[in-house]
């Protein structure tokens, strides 16, 4: 059979301007219906489970991050003049940069921070807890993932306000207002490669016991990271393991609030926290797919996708595949699926700090629900706007019954 152009091809529409959630899903649930594709103002979406695989795992498909067109506003190209962190990365440098720095990322490395975790959120709860109500988002999903990434690379922990709001402005780049926020942008990521290139200066002089001093020592059959590698891979960590988790974690508690008898049954019952995470992220996640480019014309299921052809890979559209699911739009975190949630991608690009996030979701919700029983809000969350690329709530005014650790 030949293969038929994917711009000749009979589409439903996906519009990007959805207003919320619900009427995201409802789209997707249109379009899957009739397709495994759809037609957006920006490319195509691919809006089934297993043709999201597929796709991530097609090494042809590269990311839209580096190697797609310039992004509206950014006029003098100045985000694709930025060295190319391993996100961006694509063949044989992707996987030399995963091969030096992966051992670092393992789920034994993410459990020896879990204490320091429990810490940190105890320190965050302690004086919530004494008034029974709080701003959730703001009191503790911003400063605990980020605190987490300062002890992790070995930063100050007084240092912790400076890199949230670094990772902030440096992920405005997908908030897709670039005429007004490249120069924050640009200044975030001047004022962030000053602070780490210190830091890899220093630890070339005297190392520790972080996991900067690990990524300058790595080596394999005597290759190393380049000091401009050093400062891209750490400014990756820290932007990445901070604004993605911190809208995770928000995304939990506000599903979780609605179901109160869950948020009930995880204080009670803490060895559902890993079920749980992965059912947050698969009901509601931050991380809403991927833009993909096809790096050469590319023929998957008789569909012609032409070299240049941008592809976002819908997460979303895949973890309510009813394919895949049972009762897919039914939140239960006693519900073991056997089918692994694409909120952390799939392929060569999946989430380097995916078991460092686990483990500090884990955690999370192990303390939250215990140390917050009755759990409710005090008005409807906020949640940001539908366009933004790292999505989440922005407030969670919540109130609960105070509780001691």
């Amino acid at each position: 059979m030949t293969a038929v152009s994917v711009r000749d091809l009979e589409l439903p529409k996906f519009s990007d301007a959805v207003a919320d959630r619900d009427e995201m899903l409802q789209q997707l649930r249109e379009a899957r219906e009739q397709h495994w594709l759809a037609k957006a103002p920006m490319g195509y979406i691919i809006v089934r489970y297993e043709d999201v695989v597929a796709t991530l795992r097609d090494q042809r498909f590269h990311s839209a991050s580096a190697s797609g067109p310039p992004m509206p506003g950014d006029t003098d190209g100045y985000l694709q003049k930025l060295p190319k962190s391993i996100v961006a990365s694509e063949g044989d440098a992707h996987t030399r940069l995963r091969r030096l720095v992966s051992p670092a990322f393992t789920p034994k490395a993410a459990d020896a921070l879990r204490p320091f975790m429990r810490d940190t959120l105890n320190r965050l709860i302690d004086p919530l807890s004494e008034r029974g109500r709080g701003e959730l988002f703001a009191d503790i999903c911003v400063p605990y993932p980020v605190q987490v990434i300062c002890e992790l690379l070995g930063a100050p922990g007084e240092d912790w306000q400076l890199f949230s709001d670094w990772a902030t402005d440096v992920f405005r780049k997908y908030d897709g207002n670039l005429e007004r926020d490249l120069p924050l942008i640009k200044r975030a990521h001047e004022e962030l490669g000053v602070y780490v290139r210190a830091m890899i200066d220093e630890r070339r002089q005297a190392p520790r016991r972080d996991l900067l001093s690990q990524l300058i020592a790595a080596e394999e059959q005597g290759d190393r990271l380049t000091n401009a590698e050093l400062v891209t891979m750490v400014e990756t960590i820290l932007t990445a393991g901070t604004d993605t988790t911190r809208n995770q974690l928000g995304s939990c508690i506000a599903i979780l609030t609605e179901h109160p008898e869950q948020w009930k049954l995880l204080g009670e019952h803490p060895e559902l926290a890993p079920q749980a995470v992965e059912e947050c992220m698969r009901y509601v996640g931050s991380l809403r797919g991927t833009l993909r480019l096809a790096s050469e014309d590319i023929v998957y299921r008789d569909v012609l996708f032409p070299q240049g052809t941008l592809v976002f890979t819908s997460a979303v559209g895949a973890n309510m595949d009813p394919e895949m699911w049972e009762l897919p739009e039914t939140f239960d975190i006693t519900k073991k699926r056997d089918t692994p949630q694409l909120t952390f991608a799939w392929g060569i690009h999946f989430c380097l700090g995916a078991s460092l996030a686990r483990a500090e979701l884990q955690e999370a919700l192990v303390l939250l629900s215990r140390r917050m029983p009755d759990l409710g809000t005090d008005a409807p969350v906020e949640w940001k706007p539908s366009r933004v690329g790292i999505w989440g709530p922005s407030k969670l005014p919540l109130h609960f019954r105070p509780d001691v650790p």
